[in-house]
């Protein structure tokens, strides 16, 4: 069992003001796997304290020194993607072999990517007497879910160290063994003393601490709508700026001359990637109705062929969903679906055979399901496919759009240019085009109750930056 029992504060392990301690639990196994310490509001005020300390001489680093520290950093991830897969294998039960591509893999991609991104700090522009430039924001707040534990946090620590900001951490409490990882390889490679501050803790005590302290300028959340509305309201008493990266219900729309046996694998596939617990997850398929059966027929294969067990289990494709808590919720989905009237083409409510311990779920498809029921709206969040029959194009496109959310989706069609011009019609922050892959440069953030903001590449850096307007003698 992995034991940590002090913060990461000012560039030290310090003892916690409290005495409470968090359980993390294994959920291959529901076995007790690790425990950190569980913070209080007084925590909060020594590491936001420590990150303003920090932040005038962080803010004035050099480009280079930054860039410097990135690099390094992305050194250190990359030398060190096996422990992270592992890591996350045992706190989140990610298969350990997509472990360490996924997990690990995202961290290094997205770290390298902001190497050069402090040079944009220094770019300045003119409009008329005005000369614009750049500052960061000040001391940040990052509130990270369990779903990505090292990904979530460096999506928003890259563009931050980038910027000159300053940070103070919360992980999800389900998977905080990662960011102790991160926060050893931070020591390793030398960031300045109180840029980078680590604080487990439940939500309700650290994280409405963050987000009501006065000293810190900026929130940036990745959770659910739920946490977003409740974090919002809280920064609104000290006007903070907040990013949100919030929930999704996204849609993929397979056009009357796609190929509908293609679309039907990457759905039914794809929706147990990380045992469905991605927030951009392509939880609707949107299919012709006269090629359903296609669609449905490819999907029940694709899901049918995930080997579902432990994560350092021989094999495994899709190891268990992160809690009991989440087992459950996903399961009440299931049977909703059900008594909604959907139609259970694979899967279901039940643990898979040979199951007795352990957060597992059937990979589960539905189709003949309509746009009103439950499982086509809200975020399951798990392996759950909801398989939705359309007559026409513009329905189609209208039943991808009737939704709360607008994180992500894709198109397939026939042709590069049709699919274009359909997913320009969908109201998502990215669209996938045939098969289109995630760029870590791109822009990532949603529509409507997805989220405020955008994550990674240059313009993630937006979120951490002020304008600052002089104007200049004529």
């Amino acid at each position: 069992m992995i034991q940590h029992d002090k913060f990461y504060i000012n560039g030290q392990w310090v003892a916690p003001k409290g005495d409470g301690t968090i359980d993390v639990i294994d959920p291959s196994t529901e076995e007790v796997c690790g425990r950190v310490p569980s913070g209080n509001a007084d925590d909060v005020n020594a590491a936001v304290a420590a990150a303003k300390a920090a932040f005038p001489s962080w803010s004035t680093s050099s480009a280079d020194e930054r860039s410097g520290i990135i690099k390094k950093l992305a050194e250190k991830i990359t030398e060190n993607a096996a422990k992270i897969g592992e890591l996350c294998a045992r706190e989140l039960g990610t298969p350990l072999k997509t472990s360490i591509g996924l997990h690990g893999g995202l961290g290094i991609g997205v770290m390298s990517s902001y190497i050069e991104m402090p040079y944009a700090m220094e770019q300045e522009e003119r409009i008329g007497n005005s000369l614009i430039i750049k500052e960061p924001v000040g001391v940040c707040g990052f509130i990270t879910p369990w779903n990505f534990p090292l990904h979530q946090i460096v999506a928003k620590l890259a563009p931050a160290l980038a910027t000159g900001c300053t940070v103070v951490v919360k992980p999800s409490s389900d998977t905080p063994l990662t960011a102790y990882f991160l926060a050893e390889l931070i020591d390793e490679v030398g960031v300045p003393a109180g840029v980078f501050n680590l604080v487990t803790g439940p939500g309700r005590t650290v994280g409405e601490a963050m987000c009501t302290h006065p000293d810190v300028d900026m929130i940036s959340l990745t959770g659910s709508t739920e946490a977003g509305i409740r974090v919002s309201e809280l920064a609104a008493g000290t006007v903070k700026r907040v990013c949100t990266e919030l929930g999704g219900k996204s849609a993929l729309v397979a056009l009357p001359d796609a190929d509908i046996a293609r679309a039907g694998a990457t759905a039914g596939g794809g929706i147990c990637a990380n045992s469905g617990q991605v927030c951009a997850a392509l939880s609707r398929l949107i299919v012709p109705r006269d090629r359903q059966d296609e669609a449905v027929a490819a999907a029940k294969a694709a899901a049918e062929s995930v080997v579902v067990g432990g994560a350092f289990e021989d094999g495994v494709t899709m190891g268990p969903v992160a809690s009991r808590s989440q087992q459950e919720s996903v399961r009440s989905y299931i049977q909703k679906g059900i008594e909604e009237g959907a139609t259970l083409v694979t899967g279901g409510p039940e643990m898979p055979e040979g199951r007795n311990a352990g957060y597992f779920i059937k990979p589960t498809i539905f189709s003949n399901v309509t746009n009103d029921m439950t499982i086509a709206q809200e975020e399951i969040f798990g392996p759950v496919l909801a398989i939705i029959p359309y007559d026409t194009e513009e329905e189609a496109i209208e039943i991808a759009n009737d939704s709360l959310f607008g994180l992500s989706g894709a198109v397939m069609a026939g042709s590069d240019e049709s699919a274009i011009a359909a997913a320009r019609k969908i109201r998502t922050g990215q669209v996938s085009v045939n098969g289109g892959s995630f760029n870590v440069a791109a822009p990532f953030g949603g529509y409507k109750q997805s989220g405020n903001g955008r994550e990674l590449g240059p313009h993630g850096i937006q979120e951490f930056v002020e304008l600052k307007a002089i104007q200049l003698p004529q």
